[in-house]
């Protein structure tokens, strides 16, 4: 198991209001709530900055065209019922 450490925060009244309640709706506690939160948030900025670093300099006309070259190798076939897009009447 990996070492844990002991963290406090200061948070406004109604986030943490918030925190409970989602932990509570989640089935979990405060603490593994937290956990999973702060995990994921760093995830997302850490792949944020990768893209942001890969993509620098890139022209989207050259990012397009990589992305039509790999989707041209895609197979054409028919898409499956139940992965459909409902039609809207709108």
């Amino acid at each position: 198991m990996p070492k844990t450490n002991i963290m406090t925060i200061r948070v406004p009244e109604e986030l943490k209001e918030q925190i409970e309640n989602t932990a509570l709706l989640q089935g979990v506690s405060i603490n593994q709530f937290a956990v999973y939160a702060f995990t994921k948030e760093l995830s997302e900025l850490e792949n944020s900055h990768y893209f942001k670093k890969y993509l620098h300099g890139k022209k989207k006309t050259d990012i397009l065209k990589g992305f039509d070259e790999v989707m041209q190798k895609v197979k054409k076939r028919e898409v499956e019922s139940w992965d459909r897009l409902e039609e809207s009447n709108a």
